[in-house]
C-alpha cells in the first residue's frame, strides 16, 4: 500500500474519534527501518494553548482505538509497529494549516541554500503568503522565504 494511501486510511478511521476527544491528526508516517515497518501517528490538541500539549493518556487512547480499527479493517499487508505520539515541542510545520495554527509563535527556518550568507533564521511566524514562509525578525522586519528553498520550519523551543 502506498504511503499516501495509508495516511488517507488513518485520516478516515480516526477523524471522528479524534474530534470527539479534542484531538487532531498532525502527521502520519509509514516507514521501513532496517527489516521493520513503523506506522507513526502524530497527534495534537485541536485548540491547543501554547502550554497545552498531548499527554501519554491521549496517545494511549488513540493507540488503542487505532490498533483495534486497523486489526478489524486490516488495510496494511505487511507487519508493522504502531507508534502514537505528540509531534513534540519543536514540531516541524508541514501543512498550510500548521502555519496558520502557529502564526505568532517563534520559529526556526532552515534553508537549503544560504540567503545573505545564512541558512538558519529565527523569528515570529507571520504565516504562508503566495508560496513563501514569512517571519518577523528584529525591528519588525519581515523576511520571506520561498517554500521550495525551505528545508524545514520548526517551532522554536524557548526555556
Amino acid at each position: 500500500m502506498a504511503k499516501k494511501k495509508i495516511k488517507e486510511v488513518i485520516e478516515e478511521i480516526a477523524s471522528e474519534f479524534m474530534a470527539d476527544n479534542g484531538l487532531e491528526l498532525y502527521n502520519v508516517e509509514f516507514l521501513k527501518e532496517g527489516r521493520d515497518w513503523f506506522l507513526r501517528v502524530y497527534i495534537d490538541k485541536q485548540e491547543a494553548a501554547e502550554e497545552d500539549y498531548v499527554d501519554t493518556d491521549d496517545c494511549e487512547k488513540v493507540s488503542r482505538f487505532l490498533s483495534e480499527k486497523l486489526d478489524e479493517l486490516d488495510p496494511i499487508e505487511q507487519n508493522y509497529y504502531l507508534e502514537v505520539s505528540s509531534p513534540g515541542m519543536d514540531r516541524e510545520l508541514l501543512t498550510p494549516g500548521h502555519f496558520e495554527k502557529f502564526a505568532g509563535r517563534l520559529v526556526e527556518v532552515k534553508l537549503y541554500k544560504g540567503v545573505d550568507g545564512k541558512k538558519f533564521y529565527e523569528g515570529t511566524l507571520v504565516g504562508l503568503a503566495d508560496g513563501n514562509v514569512v517571519i518577523k525578525v528584529e525591528n519588525d522586519k519581515e523576511l520571506m522565504f520561498p517554500l521550495d528553498q525551505v528545508a524545514k520550519t520548526n517551532l522554536a523551543v524557548v526555556f
